[in-house]
């Protein structure tokens, strides 16, 4: 993007501050930020925000696997019985994680995965008894998607009439297209 993802406009905040309200608005009263690149330029922005904290990554150089088990970490700690799990440069609406935590909370599924016109979307909705699983996730081994395909036959894959399910901000191209869609 050539520049941090986490800063850039979205809806009158931040990426980092949509994030975090979204999700505090949606229901998920812990909300874990894992920091890396520039750690100290995003730390004052989730530690304003209510149920809101920072974990870091120091390993972040060597890949989004360590950054996902660093965030696990904290949340294993606290004893969470449901992760949401959504990358900064995805940003969703506060009534679809809802949709989604509900659904996965009602169901007895292991994970819960959204899907816009078949394609699988985020965030995933994990339960607890998952996460050793995930903490032993490796770049070389697929990471996440290795444990969604173990628990293929217990994961919820629902459809959702979202787009946003499925944008992935990776180029300024895309950051373009999701800001004019204006979900």
């Amino acid at each position: 993007m050539g520049q941090l993802k986490a800063l850039l406009p979205w809806r009158g905040v931040t990426l980092l501050e949509h994030q975090i309200g979204s999700l505090i608005a949606a229901g998920v009263y812990h909300v874990v930020v894992v920091l890396g690149h520039d750690a100290n330029l995003l730390k004052p922005i989730v530690e304003s925000a209510d149920g809101a904290h920072w974990v870091l990554n120091g390993d972040y150089r060597e890949g989004k696997t360590t950054s996902i088990k660093s965030g696990m970490s904290d949340l294993i700690a606290s004893r969470t019985k449901h992760v949401v799990l959504l990358s900064v440069d995805q940003p969703r609406r506060p009534d679809t994680v809802r949709t989604l935590l509900e659904r996965h909370t009602s169901s007895f599924n292991k994970m819960t995965i959204p899907t816009y016109h078949g394609k699988g979307g985020h965030p995933i909705v994990m339960s607890e008894s998952v996460l050793p699983e995930v903490m032993k996730i490796e770049e070389e081994t697929q990471g996440l998607l290795a444990v969604v395909r173990q628990h293929a036959d217990e994961t919820d894959r629902f459809e959702i009439d979202d787009p946003s399910l499925v944008w992935d901000l990776n180029t300024p191209e895309q950051y373009e297209q999701a800001l004019d869609a204006g979900l």
